[in-house]
C-alpha cells in the first residue's frame, strides 16, 4: 500500500507541474549563472530484489554539474554524482540488510520548458550490500554496479526545486544472477546556477 501511494504521489507531481507551463504564456526566462551546480537530497523507496514484495527506504544525495557552454543540443549534457543508502524499514527475516552505493556518470537535461526540467542519466560506481545468509562469514559483498534512470526537477521557489527520480540498478554476479534494486526518490535540490527571472 505504501508503494502504491509513493507512485501516485510521484506521477501526480509530474503531471501537475508539466501542465502548468502548457497553458501559460512564457514571459520570463531563467538564465544560467556562473555556477552550473545543483545539489540536494531525497527520500528513497526501493524494491530491493530480494524476494517478492521486499521493499526498503533510505536516503539519496545528488550533485549535478552542467556543461552549459556546449553548443546546440549538447548544452543539456552534464555530469552527475550520487550517494545512496537504502537502510531503513528492513523486511522481517532479512536481519541487517542494507544497500549502499556511490555513483557517477553522464546526464542530459531537457531545457524546453521553463518550470519543468526532465533529465536522463546513466551512472556507474561501486555498490556495497549487507545481507544474511546461512554462512556467518559471508554477510557483505561489493562490486561495480550500473544505474540508468531519469526524472524531473520542478521549480518551486527561487533556486529551490522539487525532484522526482527513478533509478534501475544492475548488480551483476550476485548469488549467480544479476540483482536489480530499483525505485523512486522524492526530494529537493538547490540550483546555484539559476538567476532571478528576467523579461
Amino acid at each position: 500500500m505504501r508503494w502504491k501511494h509513493s507512485r501516485v504521489l510521484f506521477l501526480s507531481l509530474l503531471v501537475v507541474s508539466a501542465a502548468a507551463p502548457i497553458g501559460a504564456q512564457v514571459t520570463h526566462a531563467a538564465t544560467e549563472g556562473n555556477l552550473p551546480l545543483t545539489v540536494g537530497t531525497g527520500w528513497s523507496h526501493y524494491s530491493i530484489d530480494w524476494g517478492p514484495g521486499k521493499r526498503m527506504d533510505g536516503i539519496t544525495v545528488w550533485g549535478d554539474w552542467r556543461l552549459h557552454r556546449m553548443p546546440g543540443l549538447l548544452k543539456g549534457l552534464g555530469i552527475s554524482a550520487e550517494g545512496q543508502c537504502i537502510c531503513w524499514n528492513v523486511p522481517d527475516g532479512l536481519g541487517r540488510h542494507k544497500l549502499e552505493a556511490g555513483l557517477g556518470g553522464p546526464s542530459y537535461r531537457f531545457e524546453r520548458w521553463e518550470r519543468v526540467r526532465p533529465y536522463a542519466k546513466y551512472l556507474i560506481g561501486f555498490g556495497a550490500m549487507s545481507f544474511t545468509t546461512e554462512n556467518p562469514y559471508y554477510t557483505h559483498d561489493t562490486r561495480v554496479i550500473y544505474a540508468p534512470g531519469g526524472g524531473a526537477d520542478v521549480r518551486f521557489w527561487n533556486k529551490l526545486l522539487v525532484r522526482g527520480d527513478y533509478e534501475y540498478q544492475f548488480w551483476p554476479d550476485l548469488f549467480g544472477k544479476t540483482s536489480n534494486p530499483n525505485g523512486f526518490t522524492l526530494g529537493a535540490v538547490w540550483d546555484f546556477g539559476i538567476r532571478s527571472y528576467q523579461r
